[in-house]
């Protein structure tokens, strides 16, 4: 699409808000990207705008996955048999995805966001096995739940870490913060994989990626600097955050009724 100065000013200014969001409370924000597209920027295809998130999610998890590396905290070995089961189920995803009606799709969307907000209002233990690694009981698990995880986060074109953490966790009873670190191998793989998928479709806007990518960046650098501010109040953030999402996929959800009673 041929950019404005004011749609051109909105992409940076949501990619900020998705980057933002992550560096804040570590997730939830890549689901954020696909309406912020569609009803700020203004993407008419929603298929164009799932393909455009898809590239924000890749990277944002592939910056976040080097900072987890760094301190340890990817179990290597796990994390890339799931991501490798999972980037099959991505590719069919987002294949079958591209075939489906656009507004379906977006109503699917929004009540995938309503399933999110709701598991993000879950508290989770830290519980686990630290020293867990890739054996033969914990090898079908990964394979199963990998392709499973990888298949909605290809159909929706998102990072899926709040599929995936919850599925390493219960794969290998690894530690939230070990599967937290190591979820983001699978969603980078299964970011890239939806991307290309989109891309060779001709679905991915890439002027508006590099706007997005540009405001998730200093999004990003702003959230985590915030993060350490209000480290006391993350739990009250991640609520806030949580029904934000609830909010947005209820709108959408009611749009896409209204639309389809029209």
């Amino acid at each position: 699409m041929d950019l404005s100065t004011v749609q051109a000013a909105l992409s940076v200014i949501s990619g900020g808000l998705v980057g933002f969001s992550l560096g804040l409370v570590g997730g939830g924000g890549s689901i954020l990207a696909v309406p912020l597209l569609i009803y700020v920027v203004g993407i008419a295809n929603p298929h164009v705008a799932i393909g455009t998130s898809a590239i924000a999610v890749a990277a944002s998890a592939a910056l976040n996955l080097w900072n987890h590396g760094r301190a340890g905290n990817v179990k290597w070995r796990c994390a890339l048999v799931f991501a490798g089961a999972g980037v099959t189920g991505a590719l069919i995803g987002s294949t079958i995805g591209i075939w489906i009606d656009g507004q379906k799709l977006l109503m699917a969307f929004a009540v995938l966001m309503l399933a999110v907000a709701g598991l993000m209002l879950r508290k989770r233990g830290s519980t686990g096995d630290s020293q867990v690694r890739l054996n033969r009981d914990n090898l079908p698990w990964l394979l199963a739940i990998g392709l499973g995880a990888g298949l909605l986060s290809g159909f929706f074109g998102i990072g899926g870490g709040f599929l995936v953490v919850p599925g390493l966790m219960l794969a290998t009873s690894m530690p939230i913060l070990y599967a937290v670190g190591s979820s983001l191998v699978a969603v980078t793989a299964f970011g890239l994989a939806t991307v290309a998928n989109y891309a060779m479709s001709g679905l991915v806007d890439w002027s508006v990626a590099a706007l997005f990518l540009t405001g998730g960046a200093l999004g990003g650098l702003a959230g985590a600097t915030a993060a350490k501010t209000l480290a006391e109040r993350r739990g009250v953030l991640n609520t806030a955050l949580a029904m934000l999402i609830a909010m947005v996929g209820s709108y959408m959800l009611l749009r896409g009724l209204v639309f389809a009673s029209a």
